[in-house]
């Protein structure tokens, strides 16, 4: 059985890998703040919520606003 040969992995456009890595950062913290709402709408109150996150790793999301 052959291999085809692809084409070089390597970007044009170093700067490409950094753009790509930046929109992912942005978009877990956009589903990690929508989660945290869903597990505090749900949650029996403040320290349920926070055992809650703590256990879906979600304790550290972002605080900030998400971005318009």
């Amino acid at each position: 059985m052959t291999w085809a040969r692809h084409a070089s992995t390597t970007s044009k456009d170093p700067d490409r890998f950094a753009v790509v890595q930046a929109a992912y950062k942005l978009t877990c913290e956009a589903q990690g703040r929508r989660a945290a709402l869903v597990v505090a709408g749900h949650s029996a109150d403040a320290t349920d919520c926070a055992e809650l996150l703590a256990m879906l790793g979600l304790d550290t999301v972002s605080r900030t606003p998400a971005p318009e």
